[in-house]
């Protein structure tokens, strides 16, 4: 692992209980703020969010499993196909038109076994995105599945942590287009400007 996020796992969890300590790990993840930045969405890269402090659930999970099997927690991944144009979120116009022409995209989360059950742990949205109504797990008692971030458009399909490098996130023009607007859209929001329509 990573001394950077080695470093972190010592950080966020120290003095902490075992519960304690998946809850503070979770809750620092999850409020990284969410944002498409392609060059994090892989097994080689994904530390860069503990610099930049923006990712999208690639990034957030890497990590996520990471540490948590530095706490001794069996974690894997859960890849699950959804479309962009589906997520139930008001988008700006130009912003809808632009995720109208992607294809099927695919969502990154962990499942982790908590006391002899899996369950889905997603820490993607963070929480300044429930004025738009998205699915933010604001509270985790540490036992329970989340909320996934999204609303997928077919069976999630497991993945072991040593196949993290097969995870890597496609990239192309049409994407970086609409993660760019993205990210726009969700900084203003983040600063309060909820009624500005960039791009529209």
């Amino acid at each position: 692992m990573h001394s950077l996020v080695k470093n972190k796992s010592r950080e966020w969890t120290s003095g902490k209980d075992p519960v304690q300590a998946r809850i503070s790990v979770f809750e620092r993840i999850r409020d990284i703020h969410y944002a498409g930045v392609p060059e994090l969405n892989d097994a080689a890269n994904y530390i860069g969010i503990l610099n930049t402090n923006k990712g999208s659930c690639t990034p957030k999970h890497l990590l996520l499993c990471n540490i948590y099997r530095e706490l001794g927690l069996s974690v894997l991944y859960v890849v699950y196909p959804f479309r962009w144009d589906e997520v139930e979120v008001d988008y700006p116009r130009k912003l809808l038109r632009l995720a109208r022409q992607l294809p099927q995209s695919y969502h990154l989360a962990c499942v982790v076994d908590i006391c002899g059950e899996y369950k889905l742990i997603d820490a993607t949205l963070d929480p300044a995105l429930t004025k738009l109504g998205l699915p933010v797990n604001e509270s985790w008692d540490g036992f329970a599945d989340t909320q996934l971030a999204i609303i997928p458009c077919g069976e999630g399909q497991i993945y072991h942590p040593n196949e993290a490098a097969s995870l890597r996130a496609r990239r192309d023009e049409k994407l970086n287009a609409f993660y760019d607007e993205l990210n726009r859209w969700l900084e203003m929001v983040r600063a309060g400007d909820t009624r500005t329509q960039p791009g529209a």
